[in-house]
């Protein structure tokens, strides 16, 4: 997830829903060795070990600690809190094309 969108859903997201994100990152990750997002010198393991440590030990954490916890494992919200993703599929084109004319060396 992006660093902007994150953002966005830390500043209303509950502690509940933070947790079900934790739940459900925690029985879907598999791989815990891949690197982090928010900070590629660590694998996803060593993210979580911090991440789920200060959500634990706190009640009230600032926006950007949820920030940075939804880009890790934002993936993993509850789809009610995702943005949606805007289609790609625009307008459809129309494409100019002439075929190319070759000529000789010279003939310009």
């Amino acid at each position: 997830m992006n660093k902007s969108d994150a953002r966005k859903i830390a500043q209303t997201i509950t502690n509940e829903q933070l947790n079900d994100m934790f739940e459900r990152a925690k029985t879907s990750i598999t791989n815990w060795e891949i690197k982090s997002k928010v900070n590629p010198q660590f694998s996803i393991g060593a993210t979580w070990n911090i991440f789920y440590s200060v959500y634990n030990a706190n009640k009230f954490l600032h926006v950007a600690a949820k920030t940075n916890m939804i880009r890790e494992f934002g993936d993993y919200l509850d789809e009610s809190l995702k943005p949606v993703k805007k289609s790609k599929r625009g307008m459809s084109i129309k494409i100019h094309h002439e075929e190319p004319i070759f000529t000789p060396k010279g003939d310009i």
